[in-house]
C-alpha cells in the first residue's frame, strides 16, 4: 500500500482564460464539474498543462485558491509548486498546504544545469518548510533532470516528507524500480499514451492532460485494469491514443482547448509563446469531438 492512499485517475487540469489572459472562473467550474462527474478521482493544479510556468505566482495561487473552493472535499488535490527558484516553490507549497490541498508536487528546477546535490536540497527544503507530502514531478524532456531509481533511493530514504513520484516519462522501467524498491510511495504514470503499459509496471494511478476531456475513457480503462480485463483496458488505450496522436499533430495543450470548447466550455487561449491553434487544426478537432 503507498502511504499517501491516493490512487486511480487524476486530471492535469488546464487553465481557462479570456482573451487577456485573466482567469475564467466559471469556465474553471464547468471544467471540474464535468471531470468530477466523469468520475476522476483528483486534480493536478497548475502544472504544466495548466500552463502554470507562464504565469505569475500571484496567478497560480489565485488558481489553487479557486480549485479548493469549488472542490471541497470530494477530490484529492495536489498543488504544483515547481519553479525556477526555491523561494517561490516553498511559497506556493506553504499557501496550498494553508488551502487544505492534500500534497503538493514540484518539477525540478530547470534552465541552469544543477548537481544532484542541488536538486536533492530543493526538493527537501519544499518538503521541510511546507511539511506537506511531497511527489517529485519527473519529466527529464522539461526540466532536464531525470529521477534514477539510484537517486529515488536516496531520496525517499533522506526525507520521510517526500510521498511520491510524478513519472512523465517513457522509462517504464524506472518507474517499476521506483515501487519495487519503494514500496512506500505513490507514483504516478504521467504520459497518457502508455497510462494501461504504466498500470502494468506498477503505477497507482496516472496523471494525464487528454483526461479534461475524455477522463470517463481513462476512468474505465484503469476500472478495467484493477477488474483484470486487460483485453477491455488495451480497446480503451487504443482508443486514446488515436485521438492523441491527433493532438500531438497540432500541439496538445491548443487541441485540448478547443475541444472543450466545441463541447460547451470556453477555454479561451493558450498564453504566450503557445501558437494559437491552425484552422486545419480546428477542423480536426470538429471531427475528433464527433467521435467522442
Amino acid at each position: 500500500m503507498n502511504n499517501t492512499g491516493m490512487k486511480g485517475i487524476f486530471t492535469a487540469l488546464l487553465t481557462p482564460f479570456y482573451d487577456d489572459y485573466s482567469l475564467n472562473a466559471q469556465s474553471l467550474k464547468d471544467l471540474i464539474e464535468f471531470n468530477i462527474k466523469s468520475g476522476v478521482n483528483g486534480f493536478y493544479v497548475c502544472g504544466s498543462t495548466g500552463e502554470a510556468m507562464l504565469m505569475s505566482t500571484a496567478q497560480r495561487k489565485e488558481i489553487l485558491r479557486l480549485v479548493k473552493e469549488i472542490t471541497g472535499d470530494r477530490v484529492k488535490l495536489i498543488a504544483h509548486v515547481g519553479s525556477m527558484n526555491t523561494d517561490d516553490s516553498v511559497n506556493m507549497a506553504l499557501y496550498a498546504g494553508s488551502l487544505g490541498y492534500d500534497a503538493v508536487s514540484a518539477v525540478a528546477p530547470y534552465y541552469y544545469s544543477y548537481p544532484v546535490s542541488a536538486i536533492k536540497e530543493y526538493y527537501y527544503e519544499i518538503a521541510r518548510k511546507s511539511e506537506m507530502p511531497l511527489f517529485i514531478y519527473n519529466f527529464p524532456t522539461g526540466s532536464g533532470f531525470g529521477l534514477t531509481p539510484e537517486i529515488c533511493a536516496e531520496m525517499f530514504g533522506e526525507e520521510p516528507l517526500l510521498a511520491g513520484v510524478k513519472h512523465t516519462s517513457t522509462d517504464l522501467f524506472a518507474l517499476n524500480s521506483f515501487k519495487r524498491e519503494i514500496p512506500r510511495i505513490t507514483v504516478f504514470n504521467g504520459f497518457d499514451e502508455i497510462c494501461l503499459a504504466g498500470l502494468a509496471m506498477g503505477a497507482d494511478g496516472a496523471i494525464g492532460s487528454t483526461y479534461n476531456f475524455m477522463g470517463s475513457k481513462f476512468v474505465a480503462l484503469y476500472d478495467a485494469f484493477c477488474a483484470g480485463d486487460i483485453e477491455k483496458a488495451q480497446k480503451f488505450q487504443n482508443e486514446a491514443c488515436e485521438i492523441i496522436s491527433v493532438l500531438c499533430k497540432y500541439g496538445v495543450f491548443q487541441c485540448e482547448k478547443e475541444i472543450l470548447t466545441l463541447m460547451g466550455i470556453d477555454m479561451g487561449p493558450c498564453r504566450k509563446p503557445i501558437l494559437p491553434l491552425s484552422d486545419e487544426g480546428k477542423a480536426a478537432m470538429k471531427e475528433i469531438v464527433r467521435s467522442l
